[in-house]
């Protein structure tokens, strides 16, 4: 597999970029967002899997900018309340609305004494030429009743890691990226792709 030049992440959220940009500099690969391209296609995220839109994403992504493309797709899985809010995480309960969304969830979880969860990263790495990587990274948790925490954003107030005893919300960002789902799917990717290019 060839490495490419450069790789495009399929998202404009900047700390998304720079994750993705601090993993892959000793590479010399120049990460672009979609900032770059401002008539990149607004793709619908009608998969029922993180892998399905993420795929969706990559693919329509790369037939625009004709070049290698990194896409994600992440949320929330609470088993006990059927795996919601799942691919649904960002607009469970309106439009990447932080407050209603909390609020939907507490209330699913109302009468659950099983508040298990985890957040899951899925990226998917295509190039016009065909390569496709799939990766995953997962943090288990469980949800809290009560917010702790200013950091972070969505469900982190609520998401208890164990292993830290803090919440995602109470974790500095280098703590975060230490343990994150996303982290973990980004770390995951560059073992790959290390492993292919240099081949």
């Amino acid at each position: 597999m060839e490495k490419p030049t450069d790789i495009v992440i399929a998202s404009k959220n900047p700390h998304k970029i720079v994750e993705i940009e601090e993993a892959f500099k000793h590479f010399n690969i120049k990460v672009k967002s979609l900032e770059y391209y401002p008539n990149a296609p607004k793709v619908l995220e009608t998969g029922s899997t993180f892998e399905q839109n993420a795929t969706l994403k990559a693919t329509q992504i790369m037939a625009f900018v004709k070049n290698a493309v990194i896409a994600d797709d992440s949320g929330l899985v609470v088993p006990s309340i059927g795996g919601e809010p799942g691919v649904y995480s960002a607009r469970y309960a309106g439009d990447h609305d932080d407050a209603a969304n909390n609020r939907k969830l507490l209330s699913r979880l109302a009468d659950k004494n099983d508040r298990k969860a985890y957040f899951q990263t899925v990226l998917v790495y295509l190039t016009p030429a065909g390569d496709k990587v799939v990766v995953s990274g997962t943090i288990n948790g469980e949800i809290l009743k009560n917010p702790r925490g200013h950091n972070g954003f969505g469900y982190d107030p609520y998401f208890y890691v164990p292993e830290k005893q803090k919440t995602l919300a109470e974790l500095s960002v280098h703590e975060k990226n230490e343990i994150s789902h996303r982290g973990k799917a980004i770390k995951a990717l560059v073992a790959k792709l290390e492993n292919r290019w240099s081949k």
